[in-house]
C-alpha cells in the first residue's frame, strides 16, 4: 500500500476525550499532523463516520501557564482493532479545529 500522507507526522502522546453520539470514550494521540491524527481509543469507530474530540495540550508543552484544548471535527478513515490491549487505533482526517482556553466551550464560537 502506498503512503499517501501529505504532511509530516509528529509522535505526540496527549490525552483526549471523544464527544457526541459516540459517548465519551477516552484515549490518547499516537501522532498528529496538519491534516490528520492517529488515536488510541477504548472503543472502535466506524470508517466514514464523523468524529468530534478534544485533545488536551498541557501548558508546559506550549510554553504557557495554562493548557488548552484542541476541539476537532474529523472523519474516520481507518480503524485498527487491538483486542490484546482492549483498544482501537483510529486514523482521522481533521476537517475543522478550534483552540479553546480554560473555561471556553466549543459552542461559544470564540472569545
Amino acid at each position: 500500500m502506498a503512503d499517501i500522507r501529505t504532511s509530516r507526522r509528529f509522535q505526540v502522546h496527549l490525552p483526549l476525550k471523544v464527544l457526541g453520539e459516540q459517548g465519551t470514550p477516552e484515549g490518547h494521540t499516537e501522532n498528529i499532523s496538519a491534516a490528520g491524527v492517529y488515536l488510541w481509543l477504548d472503543e472502535e469507530m466506524a470508517v466514514g463516520s464523523s468524529a468530534e474530540f478534544e485533545i488536551m495540550i498541557p501548558g508546559e508543552v506550549i510554553g504557557a501557564s495554562d493548557g488548552v484544548r484542541l476541539h476537532c471535527q474529523a472523519r474516520v478513515v481507518r480503524c485498527d482493532a487491538d483486542p490484546e490491549q482492549g483498544r482501537s487505533g483510529v486514523a482521522c482526517v481533521i476537517e475543522q479545529y478550534e483552540i479553546l482556553r480554560a473555561g471556553q466551550s466549543a459552542e461559544a464560537g470564540g472569545e
